[in-house]
């Protein structure tokens, strides 16, 4: 099969790595900038090409994590459908070339026995900054020819240096053994849709943001609002005091749905939806979709949406809005500061949220009290639902009267 395949800058150093028989490439840029996409073209391009059948893996930090990013790239290049696909197995992840029979597999960092399993032949680890040196240690060692590894640079990891007996070691960015690409969202400019590169220079003006995401270069996510210390499990606890936390957006902004689970001082919290352009009405439906129960579950919201919160709670759902008043955005992050932060592996937005929630800085490089825009809405969705658990508000019909929303039918 010969792919025809919209292509940038990257794909083609990461060939010129491979034929010159370089032992891994590095491909560190900001975002949009075609990273993943072109280890994924590679990867399919050499699996194609191969005389004898060949393994390669792609690893990121969790499974969940791959089928909403490097899975789907894959299918996209291979313009394919991934559904009913005779040459993927879905419950191994592993898709099969009939003509080379090389076999591509996808499985997730936290997957011990892959990990320290059988050896491979080329192997691709998505976002490895999120991954542990030890575990892509593991990895690569297994790996015979190739290894590709690609990041945002948003701080000094173990490619720069790591631990090693004690003792401080040079990364594999020092390895001359290695290739280096860079890139930007100019080098894919070419292919993205003019919208996306709108958005990307809207942030021209948090400097530590275009640093990192927009020019690709080595920063420092300074300021973080949230406990960086959140681990990820593979699904919630069924003990506990179980609740939700919902936070409103429309065209630019998403509504986010949490379901959240409080164990003492630890926090649980699994993402619902994270979505563009829902009416409340359609809000309702995907509520209902996830299980939550009508006259039931408790749900805090953002206060100031009045109208929204109405309309929902119309619809039988057990909806208020969370306490706000001055000084209550301050309040609310120390609330939820207290608690140790456990995300479920699928709840992928808001565990790049927390990654990147920080407080602004100013032109000096001082830090203000405004906080990053776009990494907000599923940590105060989340805000939401831990300030009204600890703090319920008034009682939900004072909410309803103070809005009279037209008449909507209950689904």
């Amino acid at each position: 099969m010969v792919l025809d395949m919209a292509t940038t800058k990257v794909l083609q150093e990461i060939l010129e790595a491979y034929y010159a028989k370089k032992r891994r490439i590095l491909l560190e840029g900001g975002t949009s900038s075609s990273k993943t996409y072109s280890a994924i073209q590679a990867a399919i391009l050499l699996a194609e090409g191969d005389k004898t059948p060949t393994i390669s893996s792609v690893v990121s930090e969790s499974l969940p994590h791959l089928k909403k990013g490097a899975i789907r790239d894959f299918f996209t290049v291979l313009k394919q459908p991934m559904k009913h696909n005779p040459n993927y197995n879905a419950t191994d992840c592993i898709y099969t070339f009939p003509g080379s029979g090389s076999i591509i597999e996808f499985f997730g960092a936290n997957e011990s026995g892959k990990v320290h399993g059988p050896r491979r032949d080329r192997l691709f680890v998505n976002e490895c900054n999120n991954v542990p040196w030890t575990t892509v240690h593991a990895l690569d060692i297994r790996t015979k020819y190739f290894t590709m590894a690609d990041w945002n640079p948003t701080g000094e990891f173990w490619a720069h240096e790591y631990e090693s007996g004690g003792k401080m070691v040079a990364g594999w960015l020092k390895n001359p053994e290695n290739a280096y690409s860079h890139s930007t969202y100019l080098d894919a400019k070419h292919l993205l849709p003019p919208e996306v590169v709108t958005n990307i220079e809207s942030n021209r003006h948090d400097a530590n943001w275009w640093h990192i995401y927009g020019l690709g270069l080595l920063g420092k996510v300074e300021g973080l609002v949230y406990r960086s210390d959140f681990t990820q499990v593979p699904s919630l606890p069924e003990r506990g005091e179980h609740f939700y936390g919902m936070d409103f957006g429309y065209s630019v902004d998403p509504s986010v749905l949490l379901h959240l689970v409080i164990i003492g001082m630890d926090l649980y919290a699994q993402q619902l939806f994270f979505q563009r352009g829902m009416e409340n009405d359609v809000i309702a439906e995907a509520m209902i979709d996830h299980n939550v129960r009508t006259h039931y579950d408790q749900i805090w919201a953002d206060s100031a949406e009045p109208k929204s919160i109405a309309e929902i709670h119309r619809f039988g759902f057990n909806i208020q809005g969370a306490s706000k008043g001055p000084g209550s955005v301050k309040q609310r992050i120390q609330l939820r500061n207290q608690y140790k932060m456990h995300w479920t592996e699928d709840s992928l937005e808001c565990i790049k949220e927390q990654r990147n929630c920080r407080y602004v800085q100013d032109k000096d490089g001082k830090l203000t009290d405004k906080i990053t825009h776009q990494w907000s809405h599923g940590m105060d969705a989340c805000d939401y639902g831990v300030v009204g658990y600890v703090t319920p508000p008034e009682d939900i019909e004072e909410v309803v009267e103070y809005y009279d929303p037209v008449a909507i039918s209950p689904v």
